[in-house]
């Protein structure tokens, strides 16, 4: 069999000795990031995304590695352990093919399978599967028994019946055929429930809905699964049957060897095979195969989300300027936050422009003479209810006040008032209002969004599809590896940032980097990377994991606010002792850092994968791997649904990406939909191939539906747009889902994995009489 660490290796295509030598570090503690950045030569070059795939395959592999080992001694203890089922389990790869096998030896309460074995009913079971010929009422005759209330031969047969059902809905090969069979025959139906069509409308494109279960793709499956549990909708499977006969059923007759030629058994023994597809396992089958859809619908939301997630973090930073920060309202005003270009909260405010006093002209000097006091160079606005009244505020205010040259910008708010109302937020601003620490949270997130939004829970910034109906364990995951990986690959300020931020830091955690703020809040800022280990229980593993991902500008050493780690300053200063040169004098210097050859400089520490990446963070040290800030412009006048026009071309920002569209915001309260259709004139199968969230785009407007909130938009401009006719089919270009490689173990004869006992051997002796 093949080790964890070879398995991996297959799938990564990479060597057993890369993925042994990655294991061997993630074991020791290393973090992803720091695998990928500074572990090269070790490694081989795993990159963040295969070490992601390695990190998730390794623990999934250990649990059925775990689970495996407690399978076979609990069977073994039974003193049911063949070579041939031993084999079996061990070969096992999934998690569902080893609970197959184990489930004949599976302790479980009393069933009627089992009363009937009680009652000596196993014997007339085996003759009648075994011989057919036998006439099944004269045989149970001889097996009536009072004291287990077996009064005739009707009741005889249904035992034996039961003790066959449940003996055939526990065989690991069979199973897994009619698992493969139904994934790839199967159509999965939804109906409306009746009496629900009204209250369910929102459901109503599944009210009748059928199509393969292996094509669905995730937001439908999402959808339909929403639609059940809220008492909307009934799924099911449904399966093409040419005759009288269901094609299981056929199945499970074929895999046993059965076949009903009209002997006195045969009637009884294709009740038998009925029965056991009806009542043990077409039940079974469906759960376990919308189950399945389900896992890898969820697995799919949640990549979605986790990509739209590193978007969003990786959106281009303003810079740090003087920002006032607007959180808009009608009735209970607007509120205002200034911060500085270090984020720091110097003044606060509340103005009333709108109804119900609308002190529309005093709003506007209470906002400009805010801008003149303290320098504001950037306006962000929170995109919520009253935000393009706001930003008409404010392009007054610039209008009337030409002097005043700050930059507007309207921002997504999402997550804001649950990072304002946390406890996070209580201890950052105690005097302000939660409305108030909402503006703050707005200004600072044009600054820099990825220093602000990693203080709000990633699921709650809202960039996901479906994501409250998927698994929030597997969801918190898989975003804290993305914010981990978006902060480690911009590099954090040490004597800026805040304990949210450093604790993303690899090697850091809460208590670490609260440490670290303690030190810096005592001792001042820190001068160079090694003062670090004077932070509490911040010790030499920690500073390893972490020293290279945290920055030091100005300080004592240059390299200090580079990604260079510290333990390869050496090479540095091997570099610098051959060229002559003070290190400030090389960083920077493309023209000479290019004509070095990085083998000059290689040793028994650092190969050349590494002295690259030293070369080239040299040549532009501390480099924001982040976009350039742009800003989108929307259109004067188009404020509302009700502005919006078919054939209008607007100016918006994608908010979020799903596998059927992007939805981008042009400044009317209600995201449009661009289809997948309409992105590009060519075909895709992923949205995000031609866009992300935070990209600015121009759309057409195709339809608007006001009763439903709903607007659909073209990115193909030179498109015609019928009035009133959308422009993308409901299903025409959705993709779907693409399930992973399916295993098929039994091909021949199948496997009589019920042990050494007298059933296994009667369902030998049936194939080879048959």
């Amino acid at each position: 069999m093949p080790s964890i660490n070879q398995i991996i290796a297959g799938e990564l295509n990479a060597s057993t000795e890369q993925v042994t030598a990655a294991v061997q570090l993630l074991d020791d503690g290393a973090t992803v990031p720091f695998i990928a950045r500074y572990r090269k030569e070790v490694t081989g070059g795993l990159d963040d995304t295969q070490l992601r795939h390695l990190e998730q395959r390794l623990s999934y592999l250990r649990e059925l590695e775990d689970r495996r080992q407690t399978i076979l001694n609990s069977i073994s203890e039974q003193g049911k352990l063949t070579d041939e089922l031993k084999a079996d389990i061990l070969a096992a790869d999934t998690k569902t093919r080893l609970e197959d096998l184990y489930l004949p030896y599976k302790p479980k309460r009393r069933t009627k399978g089992q009363i009937a074995i009680e009652a000596g009913l196993e014997p007339l079971a085996l003759s009648l599967l075994n011989n057919p010929e036998l006439n099944p009422e004269q045989e149970a005759l001889a097996y009536l028994n009072a004291e287990h209330q077996i009064n005739d031969s009707k009741a005889a047969l249904d035992g034996a019946r039961y003790i066959l059902m449940e003996r055939f809905a526990e065989e690991a090969g069979l199973l897994e055929k009619l698992r493969s069979y139904l994934w790839q025959s199967a159509l999965l139906r939804a109906q409306v429930i009746q009496g629900k069509e009204v209250e369910g409308a929102k459901f109503s494109d599944y009210f009748d809905h059928q199509e393969p279960i292996a094509k669905v793709p995730s937001h439908r499956t999402l959808a339909m699964l929403r639609g059940r549990n809220e008492g909307f909708l009934a799924l099911s499977l449904q399966v093409e049957q040419t005759g009288d006969v269901h094609p299981c059923e056929q199945m499970i007759a074929s895999y046993f060897a059965l076949s009903f030629r009209g002997r006195p058994a045969d009637k009884w023994l294709q009740s038998v095979v009925n029965w056991t597809w009806k009542i043990k396992l077409s039940l079974q089958m469906e759960t376990e195969l919308i189950g399945r859809l389900r896992d890898a619908a969820e697995t799919e939301a949640i990549r979605v989300f986790a990509s739209n997630l590193k978007d969003l973090l990786m959106a281009a930073p303003a810079g740090m300027k003087a920002t006032m920060g607007l959180d808009p309202g009608i009735r209970t005003g607007v509120k205002v936050a200034v911060v500085d270009e270090t984020g720091k909260v110097v003044a606060v405010h509340t103005v009333y422009p709108f109804e119900p006093k609308r002190q529309y002209d005093q709003a506007i000097e209470i906002l400009y003479a805010l801008c003149e006091q303290f320098k504001v160079g950037l306006i962000s606005i929170g995109n919520g209810t009253a935000s393009r009244e706001t930003d008409r505020l404010v392009a007054d205010m610039l209008h009337r006040h030409p002097t005043c040259k700050a930059q507007k910008v309207v921002v997504s708010e999402a997550g804001a008032s649950v990072y304002s109302a946390s406890e996070l937020a209580a201890l950052e601003f105690p005097q302000l209002d939660v409305s108030l620490r909402g503006a703050v949270s707005i200004a600072r997130r044009l600054q820099d969004p990825l220093a602000e939004l990693v203080k709000i829970e990633p699921k709650a910034i809202g960039v996901g599809q479906y994501q409250h109906d998927v698994s929030q364990n597997q969801l918190a995951h898989n975003l804290d590896t993305v914010v981990e990986d978006c902060v480690n690959a911009v590099g954090v300020d040490v004597n800026t940032a805040s304990v949210p931020l450093l604790t993303r830091v690899s090697g850091l955690n809460k208590t670490l980097a609260q440490n670290i703020v303690t030190y810096r809040d005592e001792n001042g800022a820190f001068g160079d990377r090694r003062e670090l280990l004077k932070v509490a229980r911040l010790g030499p593993k920690a500073y390893e994991q972490s020293a290279g991902f945290l920055r030091i500008h100005a300080g004592k050493n240059p390299l200090d606010a580079s990604a260079v780690h510290p333990e390869a300053y050496p090479v540095v200063e091997k570099i610098i002792g051959k060229l002559g040169k003070p290190v400030s004098e090389l960083m920077g210097n493309s023209s000479l850092l290019k004509s070095l050859k990085p083998a000059d400089y290689t040793d028994e520490h650092f190969g050349i994968p590494t002295v690259t990446d030293i070369l080239q963070e040299l040549d532009k040290p501390g480099r924001d791997p982040r976009p350039e800030f742009k800003t989108a412009t929307f259109r004067e006048g188009v404020e509302e649904l009700k502005d919006l026009k078919p054939d209008m071309i607007l100016e918006g920002v994608v908010t979020n990406v799903t596998n059927f569209g992007a939805f981008v915001d042009i400044g009317v309260h209600q995201d449009g939909l661009v289809h997948i259709s309409a992105l590009t004139n060519r075909y895709i199968s992923d949205p995000r191939d031609v866009v992300k969230a935070g990209d600015i785009v121009k759309v057409k407007v195709v339809e608007v539906d006001i009763p439903r909130k709903r607007i659909a938009l073209t990115m193909r401009l030179d498109d015609e747009v019928a009035k009133g006719k959308a422009a993308h089919p409901k299903t025409s270009h959705e993709q779907p889902h693409k399930p992973g490689s399916r295993h098929h173990h039994h091909h021949g004869k199948p496997a009589a994995d019920s042990g050494n006992n007298a059933f296994a051997a009667a369902f030998a002796n049936a194939k080879r009489n048959k």
